[in-house]
């Protein structure tokens, strides 16, 4: 039961801004998530915290400690990185357009519609009033989209909707007189970004400014006067004229009777004097050039400056993307990554890496321009996963789904052509190694073969996929003579035969791995085969289908059907416990029937319809409570050891029921992003109006260059392309569960994602045979006694996860066969678990190894009569080995290629 949201693969980013930390740390939002990817160790993770909805912006402190994230319901997270938890909450008034830290972590600018907030960062202690407002800016007349803090901390640069660029003092003057801001003009479009230029040779010093517009054009800014930076009050070019008959303002002209020469002096926020210098704002800045990208009709969409190499690149609505260097626009590279707007561009630290997001593809980039090569290339999927499926050593998942693909054909008219993508993805890295895109509809089933290099996929378009891991390609593909629809897929445990059931002709056929032939047509269901699967210990086929019916069939000898287990309602899939002596089917009805498939009894059943049901949808007219829509099982999967089973449907929840017991053991609430629809158990009636739900009201005039396409669902979904009753609100669901061969994990497909769980053993103490004189004290008596043998058992009766690997290292080599034999049977599933995780970054392969061989040795017999108990260890144990022998075949291969290279060279 101590299962913990581990990861979310299947989309790595899905809109809004990314950042990069620590020049190698790479943040993206992720839904109403954030995930985190380390581009040196090429591995992901997500961060186990939620917010109430999708995230719009994010920002990170110039040290990478903490992290701002914004949702799209104002609402405001202070997150720790590194200890993944969240501090501090605030929620603004108003849409967050821009975010960001000032450079030394102090303050923190938010763009809140037409405002600008600048509030005191909160630090690592808690406290009742964390956030601190110093200052608001009412300045703009429009949306706030961009700011850009000076390195000093003292100016602050905001461009806005309303054609202006501004440059304020963020001080205060000697009195608490704020300062009147420049005004950059002359843009005929929305400012996206606007950056401070820092002098070469000075670095601090700000020189020019740039301000990037969405009609694709660029202005370089830059001041007239005093070469040494102070403010001259006796040069009246350096102010901006005051409007005949126009009051003065506070901070114009006379203050209190005193020249603006003599009020000089400024103070921060603390009211600490910082000294007599001049004011960047009072300069006489002017326009010193205007240069367009050239990429009209396109918009421009994203942009960012690095201002140590003076470059900008700018992304843009038609998926180009340019880098120019500056001040004189000379363009470096001009490239396009996708057919898709780009909502995301960012440099790293250093500057030699780019990075590009796309939320409408789920797509998310880092390139290094200098080699122009890809240093992450990585693409979720655009619907929903339609299934899931681990390998036999639990190292990969495949995922299959049907996903758009927007092509542009020679006369200029858009033509969609629809790709069903399987992706295969590494567990423990969280990325996507290979993409297979053959498939010209959805992917219904995958299935990894029992040898673990090859896989295969069924798909709506009527074909069943052979996929080769080691080369990447489709070596065999298996057709009916008519086109057929699959849903379901299956094949034996030797992998000489394929199945797969269909969905508008109700037959299963049977193919041959080996010659590809179609070897038999099953036929007598009388609705779709959703659930086929062969039991793991004989060759026997069970079907199930929407015409209430499970049956087997015998299919290696030909005699069709042998057995039927009827139910009172459609049967909507079929799974077997590891061992094959009980198959668990749910029905329409909301119930998971439990059957001996030997004598062919109904064993017990479960009442699910309770524990599934919550979540109301805006177009639902009755509460969730009542509605009965959605309240079944559409998912199910045995637990390892087969003591329970997980299932899923169309609900936030998924159970987890005790199978002896028949008592639900726990709810696993997928989600809390109430972006989605089916998530709240309760509609709030002040968002009622007469036209219905205020959420699914259309607004003609929201903006929609940010954000992403949404979809409800895929072509499984069953609804009409042109009926989006919620707006295009995507529905919570599960379509697909799994848990690893070891048993360590799970993986759930649904609406957001791939989300993968894992057993947290960090801080469980869990004894076995607990005693009086069982204490770390005695284990450490035994070790100093030499006794290795005693200290091991003791240790395993703790249970303490240190104390067994101390004792294991103990052990002498010599004398491992001795305590090998010795260890009881009942803790020797606890010794295996500790060998694997052990083997995953122990340095001691050969000592460990030797410890495996002899427990194998002196426990056979008791392993190969208990294998149903043993078996998640012994997955978890195959596991670790499989992948050290990977990378010491990879190191061995390139060993002896260098090897070879370097003898021919000493030859020649």
């Amino acid at each position: 039961m101590n299962y913990r949201f581990q990861n979310l693969l299947g989309a790595p980013y899905r809109g809004g801004n990314v950042v990069i930390t620590q020049n190698t740390q790479l943040i993206s939002p992720v839904g109403n998530r954030v995930s985190i990817t380390d581009l040196l160790k090429s591995q992901t993770i997500t961060l186990p915290l939620q917010s109430s909805s999708n995230i719009r912006r994010i920002a990170a402190s110039p040290d990478g400690t903490f992290l701002l994230t914004v949702d799209e319901n104002h609402r405001c997270h202070f997150i720790n990185i590194p200890r993944r938890v969240i501090l501090h909450r605030i929620n603004f008034k108003n849409t967050v357009n821009a975010l960001k830290f000032s450079p030394d972590g102090k303050f923190i600018a938010v763009a809140a519609g037409k405002l600008v907030q600048i509030w005191r960062s909160p630090g690592f202690k808690k406290e009742f009033f964390a956030f601190e407002l110093v200052r608001t800016i009412a300045d703009c007349e429009d949306t706030v989209t961009a700011i850009d803090w000076s390195l000093d901390c003292k100016y602050l640069l905001v461009g806005s909707k309303d054609l202006v660029a501004r440059l304020f003092c963020v001080e205060k003057l000697k009195d608490g007189i704020l300062n009147k801001p420049f005004l950059f003009l002359g843009h005929r479009d929305n400012v996206v970004g606007c950056f401070f230029g820092y002098d070469k040779k000075n670095t601090d010093q700000v020189n020019k400014v740039y301000t990037i517009t969405r009609d694709c054009y660029i202005f370089s800014w830059g001041y007239s006067g005093n070469n040494d930076g102070n403010f001259d009050e006796n040069d009246e070019g350096n102010s901006e004229p005051a409007s005949p008959g126009t009051p003065k303002r506070d901070g114009e002209g006379n203050v209190n009777g005193e020249s603006l020469g003599n009020v000089k002096k400024r103070k921060d926020f603390d009211g600490k004097d910082l000294g007599e210098e001049g004011y960047l704002h009072k300069r006489k800045w002017e326009l010193l050039r205007k240069d367009g990208f050239m990429q009209s009709p396109a918009k421009l969409t994203a942009c960012a400056y690095h201002r140590g190499l003076d470059m900008v690149v700018v992304g843009f609505s038609n998926g180009v993307f340019g880098l120019y260097q500056m001040p004189d626009f000379v363009c470096m590279h001009l490239l396009s990554i996708s057919r898709e707007k780009i909502t995301a561009a960012v440099f790293n630290e250093s500057g030699n890496w780019l990075v590009f997001g796309c939320a409408k593809l789920g797509q998310l980039l880092v390139w290094e321009w200098r080699s122009e090569s890809y240093v992450l290339k990585q693409q979720g999927h655009y619907f929903d996963v339609n299934c899931l499926t681990y390998s036999p050593d639990s190292q990969l998942l495949a995922t299959g789904a049907d996903d758009n693909k927007v092509k542009a054909s020679p006369s200029a008219v858009a033509v969609v052509a629809v790709l069903a993508f399987s992706k295969v993805w590494t567990v423990s890295s969280g990325f996507c190694f290979v993409t297979f895109s053959e498939h010209t509809n959805a992917v219904t089933s995958l299935h990894f073969m029992a040898n673990n290099h090859c896989l295969l996929s069924a798909s709506l378009d009527g074909t069943v996929r052979a996929w080769d891991l080691y080369r990447y390609r489709n070596f065999r593909t298996f057709t009916t003579p008519s086109s057929r629809q699959f849903v379901s897929l299956a094949a034996d445990q030797s992998g000489e035969v394929i199945c797969a059931g269909t969905l508008d002709s109700f037959e299963i056929f049977v193919w041959s791995m080996k010659t590809g032939r179609l070897l038999d047509i099953l036929s007598g269901h009388g609705g779709p085969v959703h659930g086929l699967i062969f039991s793991p210990t004989n060759a026997v086929l069970t079907s199930s289908s929407w015409d209430k019916t499970v049956r087997l069939w015998d299919v290696f000898e030909g005699k069709g059907a042998v057995e039927t287990f009827p139910h009172t309602h459609d049967v909507l899939t079929v799974v077997y416990r590891p061992d094959g002596k009980q198959l668990a089917c749910s029905t329409l009805d909301g119930q998971i029937h439990f059957w001996d498939p030997i004598d062919g009894l109904l064993m017990y059943t479960i009442e699910g319809r309770r524990d599934i049901a919550g979540g109301r949808l805006m177009t639902d007219r009755r509460s969730a409570a009542n509605s009965t829509a959605g309240k079944c099982f559409t998912t199910l999967c045995y637990s390892a050891d087969g003591s329970y089973i997980l299932a899923g449907g169309s609900s936030k929840y998924i159970c987890m029921y005790d199978v002896a017991d028949q008592v639900l053991l726990r709810r696993f609430q997928i989600t809390h992003n109430l972006s989605l629809d089916g998530v709240l158990d309760f509609l709030n009636s002040k968002k009622m109006t007469d036209a219905g739900p205020l959420d699914l009201i259309d607004d003609d005039d929201s903006d929609t260059e940010e954000g992403v396409d949404k979809q409800t669902r895929g072509k499984l979904g069953y609804d009409l392309p042109g009926s989006m009753p919620n707006r295009g609100r995507p529905i919570i669901r599960t379509k697909c569960l799994r848990i690893a061969p070891t048993g360590r994990s799970f993986a759930a497909a649904t609406t957001e994602g791939v989300l993968v769980y894992s057993i947290d053993e960090s801080f469980i103490f869990d004894p076995t045979d607990l005693d009086i004189d069982v204490t770390p004290e005695a284990v450490e008596d035994a070790l100093d006694e030499d006794q290795p043998n005693r200290a091991l058992i003791l240790s395993l009766r703790l249970n303490e996860d240190s104390l067994i690997k101390k004792c294991i290292f103990s052990v002498s080599p010599l004398d491992i066969p001795a305590v090998a034999s010795s260890v009881p049977y009942r803790y020797l599933q606890r010794l295996i678990e500790a060998f694997s995780d052990l083997l995953e970054s122990c340095p001691h392969l050969e000592f460990l190894l030797r410890w495996c061989e002899e427990l194998c040795k002196a426990h056979g017999n008791s392993i190969q009569q208990n294998s149903r108990n043993l078996l998640p260890a012994l997955k978890s144990l195959q596991k670790a080995i499989t992948r050290i022998h990977q990378d010491l075949a990879d190191t061995c291969s390139s060993n002896e290629y260098m090897l070879r290279y370097l003898c021919s060279s000493t030859n020649k």
